[in-house]
């Protein structure tokens, strides 16, 4: 242990942020970087608990917390980032999006501020990068089998990392002009900003890994191709059916899925074109988003750094405690309320709000009609959503956004053609090895799994790799 009792000699601090009025005139990162001699600071409130379940209930991807933070305390920077290496695939994407449940899940949460491991995470993760610590690791001999991943958003991506570095032949299949995923067109740049995507798929590449864009499998190249040539594929193209609102006027234009509108902003700072007619832009408009998970709050910080002339977030769930509830004990997520940085940075935030109707004007959208409810026990011990009598209210809104999440992987013609079977949820079926009905296709991520976070979606790729190497031991 680094320093007994650092807890209770510094205080947790947060990463501080760009000014509100600087940042919202550029996308470029709103978090400030820390120094070294505060980073160490943080790590010394490390309790070096002995059951530290940061790592254990907290961490999808098992990061030795403790150890980690003990050698970050002692400088041991070269040590902190193998270490890192040996758990995450990705910690410089994990440490900048991830909502941290290993923090929730500190001991010191219990009584006191947790430590702040995120931004330790991404301390390692960038002197890594800054050293030379995180350097192309070419393997020392190859397989002869040749493996298909298709998507290269985290979980196709942490698969392909995962078999490259156990010697593997890989090729990722995307269908976006570069790769990445959600990573690069669906999360703003200022909360990843794409050089940092950029650095490591060249990193990946130097390592052996092949990526193929602009390829629409199923469509540009088929099942039969994949098969002549693979001796094992990996479906990871996420969770791409968006829930929708089907409430009366929701065929007006200007309503528009969150995820159709940051791609936009994110293909445009990228340099691809997007043509006018897909374009999608808040620039003096009254904005609605509806959903106030981080998906809303993206939508947020893009629509008023394109220059919305207000925004609005409408929640349908009820505002979370402010303290962690009896529902919600340790060492579990804490339900607590959060503020994003787009939160932050202006608009307005309501909760326990139902839209009723999308109110148009020459087939635009104009406004919604809303109401109030309240969640009520339904006799099934569920809560339901139920509209309060006499609430209701108009809200402007030229530029309506959903951002309710997703509800499946949707229709894909690969998927279709090789003749793989969804589960009851409408996700691709699969066995404790993540292969699909089809012997030789496994399938990782969102598509397997639901909806679900980053961190889990590469956690699931590593593991997905792993049932991967197994299969084709055997054959």
């Amino acid at each position: 242990m680094g320093k007994p009792g650092g807890f209770l000699d510094f205080e947790r601090k947060d990463f501080e942020y760009r000014p509100v009025a600087e940042r919202l005139h550029d996308f470029k990162p709103v978090e400030l970087p820390p120094l070294e001699i505060e980073v160490r600071a943080q790590a010394a409130r490390c309790m070096d608990c002995g059951t530290p379940f940061c790592h254990g209930c907290g961490c999808p991807l098992a990061n030795v917390v403790p150890e980690l933070n003990d050698l970050v305390y002692r400088g041991r920077w070269k040590e902190a980032v193998d270490l890192l290496l040996s758990t995450d695939n990705f910690p410089e994407f994990t440490s900048r999006v991830c909502p941290a449940p290993c923090e929730c899940a500190c001991v010191l949460d219990i009584n006191d501020d947790p430590v702040s491991i995120r931004q330790i995470e991404m301390a390692i993760s960038e002197k890594g990068f800054e050293k030379g610590y995180i350097r192309p690791r070419v393997p020392m001999t190859r397989f002869r089998q040749k493996i298909a991943v298709i998507g290269s958003g985290p979980s196709g991506l942490a698969t392909a990392d995962t078999l490259n570095r156990a010697g593997y032949n890989v090729t990722v299949y995307e269908r976006g002009q570069k790769p990445g995923g959600i990573l690069r067109y669906g999360i703003p740049d200022f909360k990843l900003e794409k050089r940092v995507v950029d650095r490591r798929i060249a990193l990946m590449v130097q390592e052996g890994v092949v990526f193929e864009t602009g390829v629409n499998v199923g469509e540009d190249i088929s099942c039969n191709y994949l098969n002549d040539r693979f001796d094992a594929i990996c479906i990871a193209g996420g969770a791409r059916l968006p829930r929708d609102l089907k409430v009366p006027g929701h065929e007006l234009t200007g309503i528009h899925f969150a995820m159709a509108y940051l791609t936009r902003q994110n293909q445009k700072l990228g340099g691809e074109s997007v043509r006018p007619e897909d374009d999608i832009t808040a620039e003096g408009k009254a904005v609605a988003v509806i959903g106030g998970g981080d998906t809303g709050s993206d939508c947020l910080g893009t629509a008023l750094r394109q220059g919305a002339r207000k925004v609005e977030l409408l929640e349908i769930m009820p505002r979370p405690p402010d303290a962690r509830p009896d529902s919600a004990p340790w060492p579990g997520w804490a339900g607590t309320y959060r503020e994003s940085s787009s939160n932050k940075e202006g608009g307005a935030r309501r909760w326990c709000v139902a839209t009723s109707e999308f109110i148009g004007k020459e087939g635009a959208v104009c406004g919604m009609k809303c109401v109030e409810v309240e969640w009520k026990d339904d006799g099934n011990g569920r809560k339901v959503p139920s509209e309060v009598p006499g609430t209701g209210f108009d809200v402007e809104a030229q530029l309506v956004l959903l951002s309710l999440g997703f509800a499946g992987p949707g229709n894909n013609k690969l998927v279709e053609d090789m003749g793989v079977e969804h589960d009851a949820k409408g996700n691709i079926k699969v066995d404790e090895r993540h292969m699909t009905t089809v012997a030789g296709v496994f399938a990782a991520g969102d598509m397997s799994r639901g909806q679900s976070l980053i961190v889990r979606a590469i956690a699931d790729g590593q593991s997905t790799a792993r049932g991967m190497i197994e299969y084709l031991g055997r054959s």
